[in-house]
């Protein structure tokens, strides 16, 4: 990830930064109970207790180092000034024309995305899509064989 730019809305920064804090301050502190508890159980060269406590102990630095990474090369996204075009942390509102459905998304960066919270990324067929359109134009958006024509109905900073 070196030098590459983690595009973050400012809630996205803080639920990053909550969950860094809360693996450095509660989950580690966990671990290392576990490790004591798994030493004073005896031999360690056929604990498997403790073989798990340092397997959960790397993956937790692990998490750590990768949360820390993406919060050092955060930037957070800044509403684009013309409010008339799709940019990043646009509120859009789609109207899929095959089946006459509308969803209503926010164009995020990929470390934030979740498409079952409504927050689609700028790298997804549909953010890739919809980046720099306006309302009122007709997207078509390519998912694997697949094309989805999305009318763009509003678009909300």
């Amino acid at each position: 990830m070196a030098d590459k730019s983690v595009l973050l809305t400012a809630d996205g920064l803080k639920k990053l930064q909550e969950k860094l804090d809360h693996l450095k301050s509660v989950k580690r502190l966990e671990v290392a109970d576990r490790l004591k508890a798994a030493i004073a159980l005896g031999d360690l060269s056929e604990n498997s207790e403790y073989d798990d406590a340092k397997n959960e102990q790397a993956f937790l630095e692990g998490e750590i180092a990768e949360l820390e990474e993406k919060i050092r090369h955060a930037k957070i996204i800044e509403n684009s000034a013309d409010s008339n075009v799709v940019s990043m942390g646009s509120k859009i509102v789609l109207k899929d024309l095959e089946f006459n459905e509308t969803d209503e998304y926010l164009l995020v960066g990929s470390t934030e995305a979740d498409p079952d919270e409504g927050k689609i990324s700028n790298e997804s067929p549909v953010g890739a899509a919809i980046i720099g359109k306006s309302v009122g134009e007709v997207v078509e958006v390519h998912v694997g064989e697949n094309i989805i024509n999305y009318e763009i109905m509003e678009i909300k900073h």
